[in-house]
């Protein structure tokens, strides 16, 4: 099935405002409703839309009151939506919204969109490096440091869940959606592409108690690791509090720095994700510390000699 990858996710929150004000920091443009709710987009089109918690246009939440409702994914055609309907139909309800959306539940309640995408196609620079023993990326007098960068998030990276049964989750999005394994840890879950996507993942599941059953995080790419700092610097300096990062992961070997968020889940900026074709042999590794990550860093005031 030629699913592109998530094309947005929508929250259930307790407070619009504040939800509103942490989303519009991390750097997506608001084109929803006039109140703070609706949809905010990245750069391609994708993003995260939030309602209050009671609207009685979502899903119902997960037993676990995780703000999470529904997650959106983008597909290539017609087509697709058609098999995704057929496929879906033979053991679920599924319903098609006037727009044509196709909505129905996963194996463990979660609650799915599919439409023809959404996504923008990009024109943008990539970052440029430059570095001993190859051409120069940047040329004569052209500065790599720039403060007053943008550095805004170009499109949604991927998801993450909290599932009490990683293995039956793991049949479902492969089985029913043709989704694939590209890596997997031991103890914690598999790393999962779409056919239409050669990112790393868009999907990681890992193995929690069913009390944690929700979204843990959501990422959003970012251009490089460049930009990457300069958001995340922003975001402290801002009074968000860092989770997790700066530091780059083994698998996907993407640069992260990760946020709590209001809206109950963590926000990742990601930059430099491996891109894989079907050739690829996933790796198994214990869900360890030093296989989450390759290095970590850790924020501080900046600093001066002698100062």
């Amino acid at each position: 099935m030629k699913i592109v990858g998530p094309d947005e996710l929508v929250f259930g929150v307790d407070s619009v405002e504040a939800c509103a004000a942490f989303i519009a920091d991390f750097g997506l443009k608001h084109v929803g409703e006039k109140d703070g709710s609706g949809l905010y987009e990245a750069l391609d089109g994708t993003g995260l839309s939030i309602y209050p918690k009671g609207d009685p246009s979502l899903p119902p939440p997960l037993p676990t009151g995780n703000m999470l409702r529904r997650t959106i994914y983008g597909v290539e055609d017609q087509q697709t939506l058609d098999q995704i309907k057929d496929e879906l139909s033979k053991d679920r309800q599924v319903q098609v919204q006037p727009d044509g959306t196709v909505e129905a539940v996963d194996d463990l309640g979660f609650a799915l969109g599919f439409r023809i995408t959404r996504r923008r196609k990009l024109n943008l620079l990539a970052e440029r490096i430059n570095s001993p023993g190859a051409a120069p990326q940047r040329g004569f007098n052209e500065i790599g440091a720039n403060e007053d960068a943008a550095a805004l998030p170009r499109t949604l990276s991927h998801v993450v869940y909290f599932v009490p049964d990683a293995a039956k989750m793991e049949a479902f999005y492969i089985q029913r959606l043709g989704f694939t394994v590209m890596d997997r840890f031991t103890g914690g879950g598999p790393f999962l592409r779409p056919a239409s996507n050669t990112d790393h993942h868009t999907l990681f599941l890992i193995q929690t108690p069913e009390y944690m059953k929700g979204i843990e995080h959501f990422a959003f790419h970012m251009q490089g690791p460049t930009e990457l700092m300069l958001a995340g610097s922003r975001m402290v300096k801002k009074g968000y509090q860092s989770f997790w990062g700066p530091g780059r992961h083994k698998f996907g070997s993407n640069w992260f720095w990760y946020f709590n968020s209001p809206m109950g889940t963590h926000a990742e900026f990601d930059a430099d994700m491996d891109v894989f074709d079907d050739k690829w042999e996933p790796r198994v590794l214990p869900m360890r510390t030093e296989h989450s990550q390759i290095f970590l860093l850790e924020h501080r005031e900046k600093w001066a000699p002698g100062g």
